[in-house]
């Protein structure tokens, strides 16, 4: 899941930038709708899509090959003399025959080394902290939404064809969602309320909630990545920007007058999220994009690359098809692994070094075998195999005094030199490798021989008979690796004639080695197809072993009769998939586990459910608790949600008894895992917030909102703060200290709602007192927050105020910013003759695109006139085809 989610929030990264970089600026407002919409899908959809080897640029271990780090087989190796298990240097050790353990695969690494808890305890919390903000982010979707509807159906509402006008009250922005126009018709002026419906109603018509509502969607799974933020933000800006071009193409809006309705609604106001909003902080890019050259077709190219784009981060990223199913190297358990990949694949490793050819070495006689220790004279070195040999192998047996012998085998001669004493033996040891040997191995094709392999080629007595008897049951040109494997397990002709008579014809030679390793014999492969799995797959059958499926586990699964010898009396025929079967076992959900939770009201549990549940420690007993505090009929997912966050029957109980009864289980989820408390919950209420909602707790608490900090609010007048005034004052850092500055400065009575806007748009007394130098005292709060969001300083006004502009007023620079005029502008008009140019004449000549360098083309080209409105008649009428 974690590996998946990051694929995801980078090609929304790579999206992002792509987009900013190359599309924002286009006027193609239609196109990028598509755009932005279809690379949030195929953000999603591509990390899934696996792309052929030859394409891909991921390097892929090839599930035939042998792994290099070592390995110890700590599954039962069949077959093998003496029930022997092979260990990753090739020694043999006496180790009886046991069932595969169904809770852990050991992996290559941790063969030699456990598995460090800390790590896992990370990537545990770092899996619930995920789930956890998902959870959070999807509920304050979903209260958004809820939020809407009652809005939408509980306040007066006229209906206007299709769309439906709902009447608000207060300061509150004018927005939509589905059919719904949220407004405040008190507000404004017919004409301003008439554009905004006009707006509104564009929003609707192309439903442009649903490209909200998938950036929504996107934001719960993806909330931890800051680019998906800004992704979204310019999914509402495009919007935006397409609604502004449909309304600007009616006859009767008039371009400056549109402009002029926006300005008018451009104080900030806090909406919900999930709504089309008419009034955007990002106004004076809005208005410059109305203004701006409609894009050339030429331009077309820049799309066009969006495909090559993601096709390389495609083939970088994305697993090979090829080598998709390998299976892991990660220090992953079972229970993590099935998850993923519910094909359990053993890998393995024989190699030797060459510094392993030449030690001590120790034996012992038993009978006519001789079982021989291999070790590594230097301590800095901790290396030793055991092997046994035939006593007829050693040319002699040193008795009374030290003496040389040999073994001798195709690969290679070992000579010892030592001496027996009665049984037991000891010496140094140096192995000379046979390169006819290797002569040989190269004619049936196999290369690539590496240090220390003939070594291995010796212990494990692989000889041409071996590979002669490998090719004509089909195993031609195997690598070394797939060699020295086969016969370490001792991968015989019986064992490749069992598989084939079994009806498994192509197994490679990793999946016999696998096979060999977990001890998959012919009674389990028939136990597996009488318990109902006739047709299972040799991966399949892999996975079933290693986690310990067998003929009985399956008939408690599929509540069939197993008698004392394991066989099965009646078989259920609806039988479970067989991954499913992996997953149950690899959690250790028994049939014992499934008829108690079904015993607790869940009778169509899903086995998805199931193990959801097992996994986070939901058990019958907490179900219990739970009913008894009052929760009965619970969804599976919301059981799972509380139990993962520690919501305990004792919390629900503490909680009860401050007041908060009957708490649907996700709002009991979004408390606990906040950190929401009784000691909290006690306090607000002694602070004299007695009615605080269950969502407002969860609000208040996220943003660390305490009664302490209610308090100091209080001395300053402010007092009774709703809750999600008080949530949102924290959130942007209002404090008693910005407050009382403002005072300070005059300004007495500022509403919450001010006070969030001004600190969020960083409007300190010291930036009202800096318009002072310029003229402007007593600014009111809503032209500060407008001047702030638009730019307009000091400096701006006073280059107007230099350049013969006096007595505007502090709202039509807010305009002129707006609209990009500046001083330059006016004085470019005022070098080719026009010296008396108002503001009024300029902010028409900026909204038509006229400019000096027009006008001079146009006298060029005959068309003279002292009368600029001619060049905006003229600029309006063609545009510029009369270039």
């Amino acid at each position: 899941m974690i590996p998946y989610i990051l694929h995801v929030a980078l090609l929304i990264s790579v999206c992002l930038l792509f987009y900013k970089l190359l599309l924002q600026k286009e006027t193609f407002y239609r196109l990028n709708r598509i755009i932005l919409v279809f690379c949030l899908a195929l953000s999603f959809v591509l990390p899934l899509i696996p792309i052929p080897q030859q394409w891909a640029l991921r390097t892929a271990a090839k599930p035939t090959e042998v792994q290099d780090q070592p390995f110890v087989v700590s599954q039962p190796v069949a077959n093998l003399p003496q029930n022997k298990a092979v260990n990753a240097v090739g020694e043999t050790k006496q180790t009886p025959v046991k069932a595969a353990p169904a809770e852990t695969l050991h992996n290559p690494v941790q063969a030699t080394e456990p598995a460090a808890p800390e790590i896992q305890t990370i990537f545990k919390w770092m899996f619930y902290l995920y789930w956890i903000g998902v959870a959070a982010f999807g509920l304050n979707l979903l209260l958004q939404v809820v939020v809407l509807l009652f809005q939408a159906y509980s306040k007066p509402a006229i209906r206007d064809g299709k769309f439906r006008i709902v009447e608000l009250t207060g300061d509150k922005a004018p927005c939509s969602f589905g059919n719904n126009i949220f407004i405040n018709p008190e507000k404004y002026d017919w004409e301003t309320y008439s554009q905004i419906l006009l707006h509104e109603k564009v929003h609707i018509e192309q439903r442009h909630s649903f490209d909200i509502l998938v950036a929504e969607l996107m934001l719960v799974l993806q909330w931890f990545n800051p680019f998906a933020w800004l992704y979204r933000k310019e999914v509402e800006n495009n919007l935006e920007f397409l609604t502004d071009d449909a309304v600007l193409e009616h006859q009767d809006v008039e371009r400056s007058s549109y402009q002029m309705s926006l300005l008018k609604v451009s104080a900030p106001h806090l909406s919900l999220g999930i709504t089309t909003n008419y009034n955007q902080s990002l106004l004076k890019r809005r208005i410059l994009m109305m203004n701006a050259k409609k894009s050339n077709i030429h331009i077309m190219w820049k799309y066009f690359f969006l495909v090559p784009l993601l096709g390389i981060l495609a083939c970088a990223l994305n697993s090979p098809a090829a080598y998709s199913e390998t299976s892991a190297n990660a220090a992953i358990n079972v229970k993590a692994f099935v998850k993923v990949n519910p094909v359990v694949k053993p890998n393995f490793n024989f190699n030797f070094k060459a510094d392993q050819t030449e030690g001590s070495w120790f034996a012992n006689i038993k009978t006519d075998k001789v079982r021989i220790e291999f070790k590594n004279d230097d301590d800095d070195h901790n290396w030793s195999s055991n092997s046994d040999f035939k006593l007829s192998e050693l040319s002699a047996v040193p008795r009374d005094k030290k003496a040389d012998f040999t073994i001798k085998r195709e690969a290679g001669t070992i000579l010892f030199n030592g001496k027996f004493d009665g049984n037991d033996g000891y010496g140094h040891y140096k192995f000379t490798a046979d390169h006819q040997f290797n002569i040989m191995l190269g004619q049936y094709g196999i290369s690539n021989i590496e240090e220390g392999d003939d070594f291995a080629f010796f212990m494990f007595n692989i000889n041409k008979a071996y590979i002669m008897m490998l090719e004509n049951n089909g195993y031609k040109g195997l690598s070394r690796s797939d060699l020295i494997s086969m016969g370490a397990l001792k991968v015989d002709e019986a064992y490749i004639r069992f598989w084939k008579a079994t009806g498994y014809t192509n197994l490679t030679a990793n999946q016999l080695v696998a096979g060999k390793a977990l001890g998959i014999t012919a009674d389990y492969v028939n136990e597996i197809r009488k318990a109902g799995y006739t047709h299972v797959t040799f991966d399949q059958l892999q996975s079933f072993k290693a986690t310990g499926v067998n003929a009985k586990f399956i008939a408690g699964l599929h509540g069939a009769n197993v008698t004392k010898n394991g066989k099965i009396q009646k078989a259920n025929t609806d039988t479970m998939p067989a991954e499913e079967v992996v997953s149950v076992k690899a959690m250790n959900v028994a049939s014992t586990y499934i008829n108690a939770i079904q015993k607790e009201g869940y009778p169509d549990i899903t086995l998805k459910e199931l193990t959801n549940m097992k996994a986070v420690g939901v058990t019958p007993q907490y179900i219990q608790e739970l009913k008894v505090a009052g929760y009965t009929n619970i969804p599976p997912h919301e059981l799972v949600s509380l139990k993962s966050v520690g919501v305990t029957p004792e919390y629900i109980k503490s909680m009860a008894a401050l007041g908060y009864k009957n708490i649907p289980e996700h709002e009991l989820t979004g408390m606990k895992s906040v950190g929401v408390t009784p000691e909290f919950a006690a306090s607000l209420k002694n602070s004299g917030y007695a009615n605080v909602s269950a969502h407002d707790l969860v609000s208040l608490k996220s943003v660390g909102a305490t009664p302490e900090f209610a308090k100091g609010f209080a001395a300053l007048g402010y007092k009774n703060i709703p809750a999600h005034e008080l949530v949102s004052m924290k959130a942007v850092g209002v404090t008693p200290e910005f407050v009382q500055n403002f005072k300070a400065a005059g300004y007495d009575n500022i509403s919450a709602n001010e006070l969030v806007s001004l600190k969020s748009l960083g409007v300190s007394p010291e930036f009202a007192k800096s318009y002072e130098s310029v003229g402007y005292k007593n600014i009111d709060i809503h032209q500060l927050t407008s001047l702030k969001a638009l730019g307009v300083s000091p400096e701006y006004i006073k280059s107007f105020q230099d350049a013969g502009y006096k007595d505007v007023s502090i709202h039509e620079f807010s305009r002129l910013k707006a609209m990009g005029i500046t001083p330059d502008f006016i004085e470019s008009f005022k070098k080719i003759g026009f010296t008396d140019i108002s503001l009024r004449d300029a902010t028409s000549l900026k909204a038509t695109g006229v400019t000096a360098e027009y006008v001079s083309q146009m006298r060029d080209k005959g068309f003279k006139s002292q009368n600029l409105n001619k060049y905006i008649q003229l600029k309006n009428a063609f545009g510029d085809s009369d270039k």
